[in-house]
C-alpha cells in the first residue's frame, strides 16, 4: 500500500482534569511521532502489510528522528526534506475521551504533485493508495492530494480518503471536497466529518448518502462502533469493542488501518470492521497516537 498525508510531531498531554483557563493542569506529556498519514502507514506495519509513506518533513531534528521512527517500525518513506520548513507539529490536549489538536503543518505544506509521482514509481507493486485528506484542505498541497488519486486511477490502483477533520472540511466546503473525492473506492469519516459532509444525524442515512459518492463509505462513531454502506445497497453496523480509554489520539488512524488491511486482504465489510475495531481499540488503550512496542 501507499499512504499519502502527513508526518509531524505529536506533544500529547493527557490531562488530569479539565483545562484551568488561565492557570495550570497537572498533566501526563509526551513526546511521540504523530500525524495521519504517517499513523495509518505505522499501524498497517504493525500488521505486516507493506507499505510505502509519501509525507514531507524539514531537514531538523524532529524530522530525522520521525522518519527514523517510521524506518524502523517497518515503513518504507518515501519522505522528502524541506530545509526552509519546520517538521509539523501537533498539540494535543487529551481528556474525558476526547482530544483537541493544535496545528502547524509546517513542512507538510510542500508536499507536491511531483513527490507523488516519484514514490509511485518507486512502488510499482502498489496496489492501493490511501490518501489522508489534510493534503487536500489545504490550498498549499492540494495538487499533491488531487495528484495522488489521479495518478493511483492512472496506475489501476484501488483508493481511499480519510476525510481527516470537520473543522477544515467546513471551511472548504462538502461540495468541494465531495468533487474531489468523487468515486473514490472507500471514503472514511467519523461522526462530526460525517456531519459536515451529509444531511441529518443518522449515520446510516449519511453513509448511505456518501456511497453516491463513493463506492463503499465507513462511518466511524469511537464508542459507538461503526456503519459501512456501499452501492450494492450493503449495509452493516458493528459495536466497539469495551475498552477502558486513555487517549483517543490516532484511533481513527488505527481503525483505517486495520480497516485497509481486511478489505484489501478480501474481507467482508462486517469483518473488515471487527478487524478495525480491534485496533482502534488497542489505540485508545494506548498514549500517543503509534502501536505499541
Amino acid at each position: 500500500m501507499v499512504v499519502v498525508g502527513d508526518v509531524v510531531t505529536d506533544v500529547v498531554a493527557v490531562l488530569a482534569c479539565a483545562p484551568a483557563t488561565g492557570s495550570d493542569t497537572p498533566a501526563r506529556i509526551s513526546f511521540t511521532g504523530g500525524g495521519q498519514a504517517a499513523n495509518t502507514a505505522a499501524w498497517l506495519a504493525h500488521q505486516r502489510v507493506p507499505v510505502t509513506l509519501v509525507g514531507a518533513v524539514g531537514t531538523d531534528d524532529t524530522g530525522r528522528a520521525r522518519v527514523a521512527e517510521l524506518t524502523g517500525l517497518g515503513v518504507d518513506c518515501a519522505v522528502t526534506r524541506h530545509p526552509d520548513a519546520p517538521t509539523g507539529t501537533v498539540i494535543v490536549l487529551a481528556a474525558a475521551g476526547e482530544r483537541t489538536m493544535v496545528t502547524e503543518r509546517g513542512a507538510n505544506l510542500r508536499l507536491s504533485a511531483a513527490d507523488v509521482d516519484a514514490a509511485l514509481a518507486g512502488a510499482p507493486d502498489a496496489r492501493h493508495l490511501h490518501l489522508s485528506a489534510y493534503p487536500l484542505l489545504d490550498a498549499a498541497s492540494r495538487g499533491a492530494g488531487l495528484r495522488a488519486l489521479a495518478a493511483a486511477r492512472e496506475r489501476g490502483l484501488t483508493t481511499s480518503v480519510d476525510a481527516a477533520s470537520a473543522v477544515p472540511l467546513r471551511r472548504v466546503g462538502a461540495a468541494a471536497f465531495l468533487g474531489w473525492v468523487r468515486d473514490v473506492d472507500l471514503l472514511l469519516a467519523n461522526a462530526d466529518e460525517a456531519s459536515v459532509l451529509a444531511d441529518g444525524a443518522d449515520p446510516v442515512a449519511q453513509a448511505r448518502a456518501l456511497a453516491r459518492v463513493a463506492h463503499r463509505v465507513v462511518v466511524k462513531r469511537g464508542g459507538a462502533g461503526a456503519v459501512w454502506a456501499d452501492r450494492a445497497g450493503t449495509v452493516v453496523k458493528v459495536a466497539a469493542r469495551p475498552v477502558e480509554v486513555v487517549d483517543v489520539t490516532g484511533a481513527g488512524d488505527a481503525f483505517a488501518a486495520g480497516l485497509l488491511a481486511a478489505w484489501a486482504g478480501g474481507a467482508a465489510p462486517a469483518v473488515a470492521l471487527e478487524r478495525a475495531g480491534d485496533l482502534g481499540a488497542v489505540a485508545v488503550a494506548t498514549v500517543g497516537a503509534r502501536p505499541p512496542g
